[in-house]
């Protein structure tokens, strides 16, 4: 097999490992049927499809959900490097709770629109359209919430979907400007702001949607061992492809992580993959030893987190952030087990950069301060922004960064001339 398709063969893996999974969780009929219901469900945050569908349903409609934006790398002949196990891990995890191979069309259309009218192909903007399916719940909400006969709902509804789809670009390139790389969830910051200011139309229009909290409690038998083998095998594979060494990993775990922080590029596909089933494998045992859920929103966010240890977070980098979110349970009103405590402990790893440019100590208090945002930032835009740890994650940043920044400048500064100062004394005294 060689190193450059890898990845690949990773991710067509999950797809039958999913598939696989939705069968022996459930029947055919059963699938199907629970299929149906999360078609039809509001998707808005947060709907657990565990509860709406059923575990079979669920993790086919995951496997589906992957499916069609691999489809769509390869046809961009996009290759399988470090965003693009983000971007196609990130989706394959809301397959569980938000994304349905129909609501995410819309965006998906509307983003290649807005390539078409610049005269470019998709693949210049892939990763937009990819992260920009975070806004798919704007689809299905409006054809539940406009005052029109079914048919003229659907209609409207896509129409939306596609210029959501058509205006994430240009503003998704321009926000990171503002948090400057230490927040991996770019798109979820720029969508964010758009779901902010289209909910504002809306609510002018008389058009509210709010958020919900569809969730199911507890560990079901058999999830965590498969969370585990899945990725010990994983990390097997990046390091028999590494020649069983260690070499390769200890380099990237030396990086910071900023964006854009390509792994497979910089460090290759064993260090890489050795990396993801680490970070797969602590995110795990966070969720276990805190008494937190396997939901189908925490399953899905650890995927998430699988794929972005292949862009900026690594088990150096976001223990930390992680340990910051924990430790915010001690002077807060919410328990480590509390469902949005649960996903911005998983989702921390967007500010792992911060832990990995500024030390420690920042990424513990990044975590404490993404968790505070977190729990009030959803009903902006009552829960139609799938990446609402990104957006929280974004003001994170651009509220530290420029503090941090400047105090390492300070203390840059105070070294450097006491070093001078140094140096022109040992001189003086020669």
């Amino acid at each position: 097999m060689k190193k450059e398709n890898v990845l690949k063969y990773l991710v067509n893996f999950t797809i039958v490992l999913l598939l696989g999974a939705a069968f022996l969780c459930d029947s055919p009929v059963g699938v199907f049927r629970g299929m149906k219901e999360i078609m039809l469900s509001r998707n808005a945050l947060i709907t657990d499809f565990f509860v709406i569908g059923g575990m079979g349903a669920a993790f086919f409609n995951a496997a589906l959900v992957l499916a069609v934006c691999e489809v769509l790398v390869l046809v961009e002949k996009i290759p399988f490097t470090g965003p693009t196990m983000a971007a196609l891990f990130i989706n394959a995890g809301y397959g569980l709770w938000g994304k349905n191979p129909l609501n995410i069309l819309p965006i998906l259309l509307g983003v290649w629109i807005y390539a078409a009218a610049h005269h470019v192909k998709l693949g210049r903007h892939i990763y937009t359209a990819l992260f920009g399916t975070c806004l798919a719940p704007f689809v299905t909400e409006l054809c539940y919430l406009l005052p029109f006969p079914v048919p003229v709902r659907i209609i409207v509804a896509t129409a939306v979907g596609i210029v959501i789809g058509f205006l994430l670009p240009p503003l998704s390139m321009h926000t990171p400007s503002m948090h400057m790389g230490y927040n991996l969830f770019n798109v979820g910051f720029s969508a964010g702001i758009l779901a902010f200011v289209t909910m504002c139309i809306l609510k002018s229009l008389g058009i509210e949607s709010e958020t919900v909290l569809i969730w199911q409690s507890g560990c079901l038998p058999g999830t965590a061992a498969v969370l585990y083998l899945f990725f010990i095998v994983v990390f097997l594979t990046g390091f028999w492809y590494s020649d069983w060494k260690l070499d390769g990993l200890k380099k990237l775990l030396r990086r910071p992580g900023r964006a854009v922080a390509d792994f497979v590029l910089m460090d290759g596909v064993g260090p890489t993959m050795m990396n993801m089933g680490l970070v797969g494998m602590v995110c795990t045992t966070y969720i276990l030893l805190t008494g937190g859920d396997l939901s189908g929103p925490v399953v899905g966010s650890i995927l998430m987190a699988f794929g972005f240890a292949a862009f900026g977070a690594h088990v150096k980098n976001y223990p930390p952030v992680l340990l910051g979110v924990y430790l915010f349970t001690y002077i807060s009103r919410y328990e480590p087990a509390t469902p949005g405590i649960q996903l911005a402990a998983i989702f921390g790893v967007g500010l792992a950069p911060i832990a990995g440019q500024f030390g420690p100590v920042a990424g513990i208090f990044a975590g404490v301060l993404h968790s505070a945002i977190v729990m009030c930032t959803a009903g902006m835009y009552g829960g139609l922004n799938l990446y609402n740890n990104g957006f929280s994650a974004g003001w994170v940043a651009i509220f530290m960064i420029p503090t941090l920044e400047s105090f390492m400048k300070h203390f840059g500064n105070r070294k450097k001339k006491k070093e001078m100062r140094k140096e022109g004394h040992t001189e003086h005294d020669a």
